[in-house]
């Protein structure tokens, strides 16, 4: 547990007067993630640890951005608690900071929200080298925006966060497991059907042939689901390995040569694409593996009512997100100015032109 924070404000004022960029890094776990930029320093936030303060009563915790996940998961544990949003670990190396950054949420994020969702509040030190707070307890910038939660998905680009406070949520008192066997098309339609019901349902997702799907709740809730529902149902063990893995990103395709990353509506068809494929969330996130064009990819995606990125591999150091509208990126830009005015945070690392 360490207080970096006055070193980390003499760092980013040393940058600032020497007018020169800094790249953000703590577990390096997602630096495969965004574009590849080159920045004229870089500033490690890994030494900067702890938890801050805990609440279990209220269900609050205030932790420093480069506390790896493992160490706040251990302590929520020791209350019975978790961080709902179910953020992958990267074999125990991922920060809450980077997690937040790059905004990846788990197997539950349809029914427990998203790492943004979670967010109270942020401090964080701005492009002019002043620490500033933002969140549900404290003031609002001059620009009037909350920067607690813009910064998911920034990459980094929003100014170096120091500390973070999110809600945190009570562990389900019964977790069962139930498979089914079918393809992809009948798994998004049983996946929608299924998630339209008033069932404690709180992941689902298909790959190879197979339809997992995750009940948690009281004991009689998920009992007499798991007998209307029927499948097969997985032993706790399995089970749990199953979710840990899909968490992790350890399956087969996450680690494939290109990986492309959907949001669509959860109900869309089955997109035209070879190769391998998973889809989680319910049918709303929709993993491919495969060459494909970026501008191909788009084209789909918008056609399903969505989005897709380029998560992993391919050329990155042209654009992996999907293009925004010119109101939006504009939107963007000047939130960007006001916070980081010469660019000196990650500059380029979600889009070109931010």
């Amino acid at each position: 547990m360490s207080d970096l924070t006055n070193e980390l404000i003499s760092h980013v004022r040393e940058a600032v007067e020497a007018g020169e960029s800094l790249a953000i890094a703590a577990g390096s776990t997602k630096a495969f993630m965004g574009r590849q930029i080159k920045t004229d320093r870089r500033i490690d936030v890994s030494g900067h640890t702890g938890i801050v303060s805990y609440q279990p009563v209220e269900l609050v915790m205030t932790a420093r951005a480069g506390t790896p996940l493992a160490e706040i998961e251990s302590a929520l544990a020791e209350n019975n608690q978790m961080l709902a949003c179910e953020p992958p670990r990267f074999d125990g190396q991922a920060t809450l900071g980077g997690t937040l950054a790059a905004n990846v949420s788990g197997p539950g994020r349809p029914w427990y929200g998203s790492i943004r969702d979670h967010v109270l509040g942020v401090t964080l030190i701005n492009g002019e080298a002043k620490q500033l707070r933002f969140g549900g307890q404290v003031m609002k910038n001059v620009a009037g925006y909350d920067l607690s939660r813009l910064q998911a998905g920034a990459m980094g680009g929003l100014g170096l966060m120091t500390e973070i406070s999110l809600k945190v949520l009570p562990k389900p008192a019964t977790t069962r497991t139930l498979k089914f066997a079918m393809d992809q098309a009948e798994a998004i339609q049983r996946m929608n059907t299924m998630s339209g019901q008033p069932k404690p349902i709180t992941a689902a997702y298909w790959n190879k042939g197979e339809l997992f799907v995750r009940l948690a709740g009281a004991a009689s809730a998920v009992d007499a689901t798991v007998k209307s529902w029927g499948g097969e149902e997985l032993a706790p063990e399995v089970a749990m390995s199953l979710w840990s893995d899909l968490q992790d990103q350890k399956l087969a395709i996450f680690n494939a040569e290109k990986v492309w990353r959907f949001s669509l509506k959860s109900s869309a068809d089955v997109l035209p694409l070879e190769g391998d494929s998973l889809i989680n969330w319910g049918g709303a996130e929709r993993w491919y593996s495969g060459d494909h064009s970026f501008d191909r990819m788009v084209e789909l995606a918008e056609g399903a009512g969505g989005q897709v990125s380029l998560y992993r591999g391919g050329d990155r150091t042209e654009e992996v997100l999907h293009p925004v509208n010119p109101s939006i990126q504009g939107l963007q830009q000047r939130i960007k100015a006001s916070v980081d005015p010469q660019g000196v945070f990650n500059p380029g690392r979600a889009f070109g032109w931010l």
